[in-house]
């Protein structure tokens, strides 16, 4: 089974190690290790802590057992963090695929990804949240930078990837700028060294 939740990635492995470190080694209920991740890693609410206890099970850093939550004695490397991305995280083998398929004259921006995945969004997803089409785009940007984290995806400045426009047109604006929408970001991203 593979988990929704992708919280804002760390800046790195080290920190993401904190994370780990925050769940307890005896199990604790749910309640309790939301409780702590939200006291040693300073997160806002219970809904962060939450993504972030399912997130580190995701990446096999934190176990369930019929007690509760325990942390495991796996370190946050990055092989087992891209282990853990590819078995455990919804979209990321679509994310992968997409990112062999980009290159640095046409790379990959998170809503280039959230427009090859947006019929995989679950149902219910779609159901619940009247903004889930911005929720969906802000995990996938949320999504690419884990990837680049591990190196399974590199960043580049999406100005200065692809092909320039013909002298003297002006650029046409892209679907979200038409819609209202404003762009997730100006990174794009291509294959990274450990794909």
């Amino acid at each position: 089974m593979r988990l929704k939740p992708v919280p804002e990635p760390p800046d790195s492995l080290d920190d993401l190690r904190a994370f780990q470190r925050a769940v307890p080694l005896v199990p604790g209920s749910t309640d309790d290790c939301c409780a702590r991740l939200r006291e040693r890693r300073g997160l806002s609410d219970r809904q962060t802590a939450n993504d972030w206890l399912a997130f580190l099970r995701a990446l096999g850093l934190v176990r369930e057992t019929p007690r509760g939550f325990v942390r495991t004695d796996t370190e946050p490397t990055p092989d087992r963090v891209r282990e853990g991305l590819r078995e455990g995280v919804l979209l990321v083998p679509e994310a992968l695929a997409a990112l062999r398929d980009a290159s640095l004259a046409d790379p990959l921006t998170p809503d280039d990804l959230f427009a090859a995945t947006r019929e995989s969004v679950p149902r219910h997803d779609r159901a619940r949240d009247p903004n889930w089409e911005a929720t969906w785009r802000e995990r996938a940007d949320r999504l690419l930078r884990w990837l680049a984290l591990v190196d399974l995806a590199e960043e580049i400045e999406a100005g200065e990837a692809g092909e320039e426009s013909e002298a003297g047109e002006e650029s046409e604006e892209s679907e979200a700028e038409k819609s209202g929408i404003s762009e997730t970001s100006s990174v794009a991203y291509i294959v990274g060294d450990a794909t």
